[in-house]
């Protein structure tokens, strides 16, 4: 079935922002809620027409470390979150699927990812409020946020002590990271955050409590504020 292989409301917002964000009127089938065999088809063609991605809202690509997030936040539940660097969708869309009453704040540097997420905002997602911007500059109230998510990004930002200590200015709760554990070929990856580095870093802004997970090729830490 095609709501067990997709993220089928989310697919839906994709293409409804995408027609609408170039001054179109959706189709009559983007308004559905259930599909007949032969619609499915047809909903496809119509998101590769519009060229969306429909491989990023596939159900099967949870990664192991986006579940290990997901579990602990199913163990605080907040009531709004800001994701950093949210991309393609990776853990941002598995999220909004189990917290549907969460509101969310997508914060993309990306021009090209953040026009997509905007996409799904403007196609009916309403808790979802799409940012285009910068971690350091990012100038949201303190302690805005319930829980700041931080997941494979801190690896590729520069100034990373100025990003964590925004991160920790607009958490009220918990900022969760997660970084590549060990070195790669990817030539954006400008640091190698270990648990001894990301310790001192929250260290320094006076974050103490901090937790240490893992899985295969990634460190998972959950720092708790205050």
């Amino acid at each position: 079935m095609l709501e067990e292989r997709y993220y089928v409301k989310l697919l839906l917002s994709v293409i409804r922002g995408s027609i609408l964000r170039r001054g179109g009127t959706p189709d009559a089938i983007l308004n559905k809620d259930c599909f007949l065999d032969e619609e499915k088809a047809e909903l496809l063609a119509i998101a590769e027409r519009e060229g969306v991605k429909t491989h990023y809202f596939k159900r099967t690509n949870v990664l192991p470390r986006v579940r290990k997030v997901l579990g602990f936040l199913a163990s605080v539940y907040p009531t709004n979150m800001l994701d950093v660097g949210s991309g393609r969708g990776a853990f941002l869309f598995p999220f909004i699927d189990e917290f549907p009453f969460c509101e969310v704040t997508s914060l993309e540097l990306l021009e090209s990812r953040a026009q997509m997420l905007a996409d799904i905002e403007r196609g009916g997602e309403v808790n979802l409020k799409v940012v285009e911007g910068d971690l350091c500059l990012y100038n949201a109230p303190d302690k805005f946020f319930d829980v700041v998510t931080i997941l494979e990004v801190l690896e590729h930002i520069p100034n990373v002590k100025k990003a964590i200590a925004n991160a920790v200015r607009l958490a009220k709760n918990y900022v969760v990271v997660t970084v590549p554990s060990e070195e790669d070929d990817n030539p954006e990856h400008i640091h190698l955050l270990t648990r001894e580095k990301l310790t001192e870093y929250f260290n320094e802004c006076g974050v103490y409590s901090l937790t240490f997970d893992g899985v295969v090729g990634h460190t998972i830490m959950i720092a708790r504020i205050g």
